[in-house]
């Protein structure tokens, strides 16, 4: 191998071992909703914790949450919603800071699950120039489950008919007591009133 190569090959090795470093520097350590599931027409927010694994602050300039819609009438429509806290935020090297994204779900929106996609800008702090400069995108894709609407009522209905099922069992049972206890006065009354042999 001459040194040309041998220079190549060094020169991919050293990025293949610096890039990931860099690349997952800053990471979305949890991404997580407030509740499961969700029904059309809530509200909720995603609490996210982004961890700063740089040797310098960095600041949170941007964090969203973009979620694909898609309608009980199958049409497609983006949404993008951001954290209420106010940016930009500072985190110190080697810690972590946690933000809120508040979200709310149409009312037409159709059940199932839907993937998320949260994004955060983090911009670097550089000590030697003293100055903010370059970004980094770390990214997350959590879960949501949409309930059907109908739950509720099918649940409502299923309570309602267990309790028609009970009494109607209770009902049952009861008629049956009652046809037992008239059979046995029956039985009672007429040995009552069979009459006596005559005495001779």
């Amino acid at each position: 191998m001459n040194k040309r190569n041998l220079s190549i090959v060094l020169f991919v090795l050293f990025w293949l071992l610096v890039i990931p470093s860099v690349a997952h520097a800053i990471t979305i350590t949890s991404c997580v909703f407030d509740k499961k599931p969700y029904y059309p027409g809530q509200t909720g927010f995603i609490t996210v914790t982004l961890y700063n694994d740089k040797d310098d602050k960095i600041r949170i300039a941007e964090l969203t949450a973009t979620i694909d819609y898609y309608y009980t009438d199958q049409v497609v429509y983006e949404q993008a919603f951001f954290t209420n806290a106010t940016l930009p935020v500072e985190v110190e090297s080697q810690e972590s800071k946690t933000f809120y994204i508040p979200f709310s779900l149409p009312t037409n929106i159709a059940p199932g699950y839907t993937e998320l996609y949260v994004r955060a800008r983090a911009e670097l702090w550089h000590t030697e120039s003293s100055s903010w400069s370059g970004s980094e995108y770390p990214t997350y894709r959590p879960t949501v489950y949409i309930e059907s609407p109908y739950k509720p009522q099918v649940l409502d209905l299923q309570g309602t008919n267990n309790v028609i099922t009970m009494l109607l069992y209770v009902l049952g049972f009861t008629t049956i007591i009652f046809a037992v206890v008239a059979m046995v006065l029956l039985l009672v009354n007429k040995r009552a009133k069979v009459p006596s042999p005559p005495a001779t």
